[in-house]
């Protein structure tokens, strides 16, 4: 998957061949969220 940014440790992924609806990955050391774009609902946690 193609990295966008990575800023702070934070790594930033999308494909654009993916499933709906439309989001993007993030990593941060183990963890990872998926943002979807279309409400800015979040699956995944990342330490506070």
């Amino acid at each position: 998957m193609p990295e966008i940014s990575n800023f702070y440790g934070i790594k930033i992924f999308m494909n654009y061949s993916e499933h709906n609806p439309p989001h993007f990955h993030a990593e941060y050391g183990e963890y990872q969220v998926i943002i979807n774009l279309n409400d800015w609902d979040i699956e995944g946690k990342f330490p506070k």
